[in-house]
């Protein structure tokens, strides 16, 4: 079950910070791939992505909301995020909907969905960055 968790000042802070490691993170293994062409990482790959989007999520909802969502309903999140930017909880849903097949399945992602994923996290950490 999800709920709403009130936000601080240190939580929008150390939110921020694990979005920005996430991406920095990712944004490495990118260099990986590019270099290695090595499909074997793609999923933790898209799982950095994916945590990074849902950070930066945190701190929007933070900054704008004064609370931010926490727990397995995806769909909440998402609902939350639309209340500060409709754009930004489409991005967050391109992430969740990659999460499953990223971090639990036995199914590879493709590249396709690697790119929808730094497109999406890189979208999402900036507008945490601009708000």
């Amino acid at each position: 079950m999800s709920h709403q968790v009130a936000c601080t000042s240190a939580t929008r802070r150390g939110r921020m910070r694990k979005a920005e490691q996430f991406l920095t993170a990712a944004e490495t293994i990118a260099e990986i791939l590019d270099q290695h062409h090595d499909p074997e990482i793609n999923d933790a790959y898209v799982t950095l992505c994916v945590h990074a989007g849902i950070a930066a999520s945190d701190v929007a909802c933070c900054k704008r909301l004064g609370v931010h969502a926490k727990g397995p309903d995806h769909a909440a999140a998402i609902r939350l995020l639309g209340q500060v930017d409709t754009q930004a909880s489409q991005q967050l849903a391109v992430l969740l909907g990659m999460k499953e097949k990223a971090g639990y399945s036995a199914r590879p992602v493709s590249a396709t969905d690697r790119k929808r994923a730094m497109r999406a996290a890189t979208t999402l950490v900036e507008f945490a960055r601009e708000l």
